[in-house]
């Protein structure tokens, strides 16, 4: 074992992948007693750096978490040439990234570049200022200016190899009408074919395989109702047909974005990827984070990590307690069960400051029934024929307007509900409602009381406990607005934003339609997430900081697990993923550097 550990310590870093097969802890010794000069990969430690003895394992990179900012850490790590090792604590990987659009909010990034269309780092700079402000030190102008000038890394590191990526290029930042702001600076993976990951795809935290784009869905839920959603609905038949002649299995949205990351780092560049290994504590020596504890297998295992430990394994999504502490209600979440917050609550134990723990990537959703998850809606409540109102059965907010407002919204207005959707028979009829497309969830929405139907809108307010006479008041004010083209009251519809869910063949404006002719429908609306956003406070490089300011050596921490450089908005399509990949990759520069 000596003479092998020593002739692969002489190699260096030729034969990387041999001397982690045989590390563990007796090459952890050889190390040591060689004197530190050499990590057990073959690669220089830096001077003064000592790591224990008795790792089981070393890697260069130790990623917690399997999401985009995991996966893009892991990205950059192994195009520095560097080892690496993802561990997950649940049974499937992905992460809330598998689960969402898979969208990712990239201001001035190649890919406008190449189609010509107008965007600088100055008028990136100008809308998050207008748009985010000053939040705290997540949101400093610093972390701002570090988030637009990675974004050309990302992307051309992602392609240099293999993903591919295309622009939502119609869809509009949330504010497109303040300073700076433009449409069509997201940008997703192109549908994929999952037969290159073989089985992983039978652990993926994504729901379903579908070879759907966001720039689909705004088409898409008008497919049967308007000539240029019956196109864009003939498109991805066909797409889904042509892949399957081909031999292929394709997913877009977060399925396709995860199955790629994927792809190239685990299959690939044969990475690890440990499933159900949670994280249970940090190995420190010196005040440096030098490696991690962790349940793999039901062993505990120590694992090394010469350059650095990147926690990126989400937020606190499903902690009951955490979320009463800081959002002061249970929370429904749709995003991956997995997230506790226990590798945020292990970074606060090692001296990690926090920022934004009381906020969260806040939205409308339908509520949860036996036989459903809860439903976040954007399309729906944004179409023609329906208004959300709240117990008293007034409207109290612009229902198209960016989803983290709405979420905003409900809580200052009423943590507790109910709300509700109303809708007339068009909303039925010419929209796809994301929530009613299982028949078992809608039968167990009527069941449980969060789907009522009657004939008039009297006959609705009785049933969801409204008084009829407040209700018809509501209605008769919105149908006034609908018919002239203007809601006086909250603006529905003034924005692009608003307007890219909406009608184009409802007039005079896309967004509006009275509510007339039943039956009629109220659906259960309660505040729902995509994410908690409060987290570990970084640095521009993703490194983690202590209240005072200082960097936690060797310890990083990107997307949901870190405080948002977002703040408390939502600047455009993909502003969770956006910075996630960012900020992973830009760790990842940042462990090849810290030698």
């Amino acid at each position: 074992m000596v003479a092998a550990f020593s002739e692969d310590l002489a190699r260096g870093s030729q034969d990387r992948a041999a001397v982690v097969g045989r590390g563990g802890r007796a090459a952890v010794d050889l190390a040591w007693i060689a004197g530190h000069t050499r990590s057990v990969t073959g690669q220089h430690c830096p001077v003064g750096r000592r790591l224990p003895m008795a790792f089981d394992k070393t890697y260069d990179v130790v990623v917690v978490g399997t999401g985009a900012a995991g996966f893009a850490t892991a990205l950059g790590a192994v195009d520095e040439g560097l080892s690496v090792v993802m561990v997950e604590s649940t049974a499937k990987w992905g992460g809330n990234s598998a689960k969402s659009g898979g969208g990712m909010w990239l201001p001035n990034n190649p890919l406008m570049h190449r189609d010509g269309v107008g965007d600088s780092r100055t008028e990136a700079l100008t809308y998050l200022e207008a748009t985010v402000g000053d939040e705290g030190r997540s949101t400093s102008r610093e972390r701002k200016e570090a988030f637009v000038d990675g974004v050309d890394d990302f992307v051309e590191t992602a392609q240099k190899h293999g993903m591919e990526f295309v622009r939502a290029a119609e869809y509009a930042d949330y504010y497109p009408e303040r300073a700076g702001g433009k449409i069509g600076r997201s940008i997703e993976h192109k549908p994929f074919n999952l037969r290159k990951i073989g089985t992983w795809w039978r652990s993926s935290q994504a729901p379903a395989a579908m070879p759907i784009l966001t720039g689909d869905v705004w088409l898409l839920g008008r497919a049967w109702s308007t000539p240029s959603g019956l196109r864009r609905g003939a498109r991805l038949v066909f797409r889904a047909v042509g892949g399957l002649a081909r031999g292929a299995k394709l997913a877009g949205i977060g399925a396709g974005l995860t199955a790629s990351f994927l792809h190239i780092v685990v299959v690939k560049h044969k990475a690890d990827l440990w499933l159900e290994s949670p994280l249970e504590d940090l190995v420190v020596t010196d005040g440096r984070v030098v490696g991690a504890r962790v349940t793999h297998k039901g062993e505990q295992l120590t694992i090394g990590a010469n350059r650095g430990v990147m926690l990126a394994a989400g937020g606190f999504d499903y902690n009951r307690q955490w979320r009463r502490k800081y959002h002061g209600i249970d929370g429904a979440p749709s995003g991956a069960p997995g997230n506790l917050g226990k590798p945020i609550d292990i970074a606060m134990s090692h001296g990690a400051a926090t920022e934004l723990l009381d906020d969260a990537w806040w939205g409308a959703s339908v509520a949860a029934t036996s036989a459903s998850e809860p439903s976040f809606i954007v399309g729906e409540r944004s179409f023609p024929y329906s208004i959300i109102v709240d117990a008293h059965g007034d409207r109290f907010a612009n229902e198209s307007e960016s989803y983290v407002d709405l979420g905003h919204h409900m809580l200052e207005h009423d943590k507790v509900g109910p709300y509700w959707m109303v809708a007339d028979r068009r909303h039925a009829r010419r929209y796809l409602r994301s929530y009613a497309m299982d028949p078992r969830a809608v039968k167990a929405m009527r069941r449980e009381g969060v789907l009522f139907k009657a004939d008039t809108l009297a006959g609705l307010a009785r049933l969801i406990d409204i008084d009829p006479a407040r209700l018809a008041a509501t209605v008769q004010r919105f149908n006034r607005l609908a018919r002239a083209g203007v809601d006086g009251d909250f603006g529905r519809g003034n924005s692009a934003y608003d307007r890219y869910y909406s009608d184009p063949l409802v007039h005079p404006n896309p967004n509006l339609g009275p509510l007339e002719y039943g039956p009629f429908t109220a659906v259960k609306v309660v505040i729902g997430d995509l994410g908690t956003k409060g987290g570990v406070l970084t640095d521009t490089d993703g490194r983690a900081l202590r209240e005072d300011g200082s960097v936690i050596e060797g310890l990083y921490s990107a997307g949901n697990n870190s405080a948002s450089v977002m703040g408390r908005t939502y600047p455009g399509p993909g502003s969770t993923i956006g910075p996630a990949v960012v900020f992973g990759l830009r760790a990842a520069r940042h462990m090849a550097r810290d030698r």
